[in-house]
């Protein structure tokens, strides 16, 4: 599909895999995001799938561009059916010049309309490859050959993909997608597709989903110990650590639940290494008690939280923007925490940088929300500033620590931050201890011991860290009539929405990424930017709105209006612009 923004011409195509799951879905979805990424292409994608290993329904986005793309949209230039249900599904969301690909021998039916494209996918796959399991390679080449793209890549990925397998394996998927091309080639004549010449510049493109993104800022920040127990939507970061387990010196232990996983994670953080857990709701419900824990005990634990519909198992792989407020009060009693809820995969790196940085300066856990649609998603970048990745060393060992001639640890002071010493390291002893404790740590009862333990732990360190949360990003019109407001996942489609509709309306978005303790407004005033716009709207992936509650409880601030979707999927840029006009036109 072409284009127009500020008087030139750009390419923007969105690719769907429908089919079931076991059909090879993510295979070519995948292979094909990958392949964009390494031609310097902008990519996008998302993902659908059911609760099951075959069967259902399942579907791999791929948007791709020469100019930046961060959400998806509903119009489709090209579906690849690998089954009837996808047809039936998706056919009236192809572009006006969209072609549906299919093969009538598996589907068992052949459709007579124009906008149809018969590939014999397994009879190729066959010939060619010699094997049946090729037919997504085939489809991927058919894809290529409809674009009017060459084999290079595409074969360059398959030599990466099949180096450890045998010759004839590499050459026979080689074989399979130039079949696929060949045939895609001829057969679409009459498409109206053209990528060449619309590439922008020829660097390959990293390519990274949210999950990846934690887990590589947390490699990067000195992780040491990963715990969990899998599920979805969180288990791509411990795969993604457990990957690089040898090479950088981690631990990386699936616990027998999530009671286990939280604290097996305080004990390796207590014993001096920097540690971190990840579940979903569910699990997030059992490590409460150890939340609680960390707090009294000022032990430093970084927890990934990724969000999927609820209540109980909900919809386990769909997505959803359900627990903030379930975040903000989790754990009995009072203690302060830090949440973050990133934006990006970009974002999910630094932030997961400085969660490690604050849980280690203000021994308080830090929790990082996520959600399916963030977790799963990929964008593409040049690269990440490895530069801004901040380390700083907040224990207190060796030397420094043997010369110390008395220690507590948890002394009065004005931060409420005390000395975070190492067991073992020296004479000195180190106490925790859940039960409410005196400077050494030891037990006690007395009241006010107590209160000046909760002064400490709550009421003076909470300043000095609100004072380190970054404002919202604002983006669009300066001073504009009106302005939308996210969290988290949904920051691209809001983008990509006041893109579109700053044409015709004075627009803006305010976008927040670290919730919790709410910034300051000394370096955005951005209390004084919603209660001057005529019309203020939150748009969240849940159907209370709880960052609209949490805004109002901090600040006073009420919005004109709220656009929440709790279908288990996310927003598309199609969905909001509607559903932004429609409301306007309302008002």
């Amino acid at each position: 599909m072409y284009l127009v923004r500020e008087g030139l011409n750009y390419m923007d195509y969105t690719i769907k895999v429908g089919g079931e799951a076991g059909q090879g879905i993510q295979t070519i979805g995948g292979t094909l995001a990958r392949l964009f990424a390494r031609a310097g292409y902008h990519v996008f994608t998302h993902q659908d799938y059911e609760s099951r290993v075959r069967g259902g329904h399942n579907f791999y986005q791929v948007r791709f561009s020469d100019k930046p793309v961060i959400a998806s949209r509903i119009k489709i230039d090209i579906l690849v059916a690998l089954d009837r249900e996808s047809i039936d599904r998706y056919e009236g969301d192809l572009s006006d010049e969209g072609r549906i690909v299919y093969d009538s021998s598996s589907l068992k039916q052949k459709f007579d309309k124009p906008a149809f494209l018969d590939i014999p996918f397994s009879t190729l796959a066959v010939e060619q490859g010699g094997s049946k399991i090729m037919s997504n390679i085939v489809a991927v080449g058919a894809v290529l050959g409809m674009l009017g793209m060459d084999l290079d890549l595409l074969n360059s990925i398959i030599q990466d993909a099949f180096k450890k397998k045998k010759d004839d394996i590499v050459t026979g998927n080689i074989k399979a997608a130039k079949a696929g091309h060949d045939y895609a080639e001829t057969a679409c004549e009459s498409c109206s597709y053209s990528v060449s010449g619309h590439r922008g510049n020829d660097q390959p493109k990293m390519l990274i989903a949210g999950n990846e993104a934690i887990g590589f800022g947390a490699v990067a920040s000195g992780l040491k110990f990963y715990s969990a127990y899998p599920m979805t939507p969180s288990t791509g970061i411990m795969n993604y650590i457990a990957g690089k387990e040898e090479e950088f010196g981690i631990i990386v232990e699936q616990a027998e639940d999530e009671i286990a996983a939280v604290n097996m994670a305080l004990g390796a953080s207590f014993a001096g290494v920097r540690a971190m857990t990840g579940t979903s709701g569910g699990g997030f419900a059992l490590m409460t008690e150890g939340l609680s824990l960390a707090g009294i005990t000022e032990t430093p634990v970084v927890i990934a939280l990724a969000q999927r519909p609820g209540p109980a198992t909900g919809l386990p792989t769909r997505t959803e923007q359900g627990d903030l407020q379930f975040a903000l009060h989790a754990g009995h009693g009072e203690f302060p925490r830090v949440i973050f809820a990133p934006g990006t995969p970009e974002e999910a790196f630094y932030l997961t940088n400085k969660a490690f940085e604050l849980t280690e300066k203000y021994q308080v856990p830090v929790i990082i929300m996520t959600d399916q649609y963030l977790a799963d998603s990929q964008w593409t970048y040049d690269k990440f500033d490895l530069t801004k990745v901040a380390y700083t060393d907040y224990r207190l060992s060796g030397e420094k620590l043997r010369n110390m001639t008395e220690y507590k640890r948890y002394a009065y002071t004005e931060t409420g931050i005390t000395p975070l010493a190492i067991p073992g390291e020296s004479e000195h002893l180190v106490v925790a201890d859940s039960d409410e404790h005196d400077e050494e740590g030891h037990i006690i009862e007395d009241g006010e011991t107590r209160v000046s333990m909760m002064k400490k732990r709550l009421f003076n360190k909470l300043p000095h860290i609100r004072r380190e949360i970054a404002p919202p990003l604002y983006y669009g019109s300066e001073d504009a009539d009106i302005v939308l407001t996210g969290w988290g996942s949904t920051y691209g489609v809001l983008k990509e929405t006041v893109d579109l509709l700053s044409g015709s309306q004075s627009i803006a978005m305010l976008h927040f990424s670290e919730l919790y303790p709410m910034p300051l407004t000394d370096k955005m005033d951005y209390v004084s930017i919603l209660k001057k716009a005529g019309r203020t709207v939150c748009i969240e992936n849940n159907a209370t709105g709880q960052f609209a509650r949490l805004l109002r409880a901090e600040t006073g601030v009420e919005f004109s209006s709220g656009i929440n979707k709790y279908d288990g999927r996310p927003f598309t840029v199609d969905e909001l612009t509607g559903e932004l006009n429609a409301l306007f036109t309302g008002l």
